[in-house]
Order: C-alpha cells, then structure tokens, then sequence
C-alpha cells in the first residue's frame, strides 16, 4: 500500500503578547477560522487519514486540534522534533513513522516544512502559508524508505486559494 503523507502548517499565530515564548505562542483570529475551514475542505475532498502527528507547539497543537475535531478523531501523536526542525530532521521523523498507518498527517512550521515539500516531491513550492497543506504520495510500503526526490505532489492548498473544489 502506498504512503501518503499531508503536511499542514499551523494556522496564523498571534504575536501580541511579548512574554510568550515562541513555543508558546497561540493562533489569532484568523487562525482559529482557517484551520476549521482548511479541515472542511479535506473532509469535501473526501480526503482519510490513519495518524495525526503534530509539533508540540502550542499553535501546532491547536491547529491539529482543529483537523481532529472536524474528523471526529481523538487522539494526536505529539512529535518534539517537528518543532524548529529543518527538513533533514523531518525527514528522520517521517522515516521514523508506523508503517500501520498508510496515510499520515503531519502538523509543523516553516521554514522546514516548505523545504521538505519541495526535497521530497517536484513541488517548488516558494512558501506553504499559514494553514497550508501539501499532499504527498509515496510509492512505498514502508516510511523508512522515503527519501529526497521520491514524492509526489498532489495538491498544494492554503486559505486564500480561490480555485478550492
């Protein structure tokens, strides 16, 4: 069975309070809106998923919240080395992943997660947005053998995408 992976950055985060530290930072308005809205398309698109697994991070967390609201799922896999990885480090958490689970959805930040996107697959995506996804399709049955170059793009979707289905 092949894999796919579908990476979600977290939504718009709120910078208004100063004394937060970065890890700690919540989702503003406009976050706590898109993420619903982003989960709602998936769900329109009749897109499944067998895992979430999400950076610890505080506006990671509720984004992925958000998505397993919207699917009605209860448990989120927290994963510290999502938070400020960079892509080589994404890469050994997504190797890394349970080969039970064919279709995966990972919850992070930038810059690491555009830069996997486009290692991955021949995405040349400049920037996921906030609330953005990017599916992935892997000719594998097994996490441990994806590498540089072996995706494939399927969709690129954020909130100002207008050509939504």
């Amino acid at each position: 069975m092949a894999k796919q992976l579908l990476l979600v950055r977290h939504g718009k985060s709120d910078w208004g309070n100063a004394g937060l530290t970065d890890f700690d930072r919540p989702l503003n308005k406009r976050g706590k809106e898109n993420a619903p809205e982003m989960a709602e398309r998936l769900i329109n698109r009749g897109f499944k998923f067998d895992l979430i697994v999400s950076s610890p991070a505080k506006r990671a967390k509720s984004t992925a919240k958000y998505f397993a609201e919207a699917y009605q799922v209860d448990e989120i896999q927290f994963e510290e080395l999502i938070y400020e990885a960079n892509s080589k480090t994404l890469l050994k958490v997504i190797n890394g992943l349970d080969d039970a689970a064919d279709t995966i959805v990972m919850f992070g930040h930038n810059p690491g997660f555009t830069d996997l996107a486009n290692e991955l697959s021949d995405a040349d995506i400049y920037n996921i947005p906030t609330a953005g996804m990017v599916l992935m399709n892997f000719p594998f049955d097994s996490w441990q053998m994806v590498s540089k170059g072996t995706g494939e793009l399927v969709f690129f979707d954020y909130p100002k995408n207008s050509d939504e289905m």
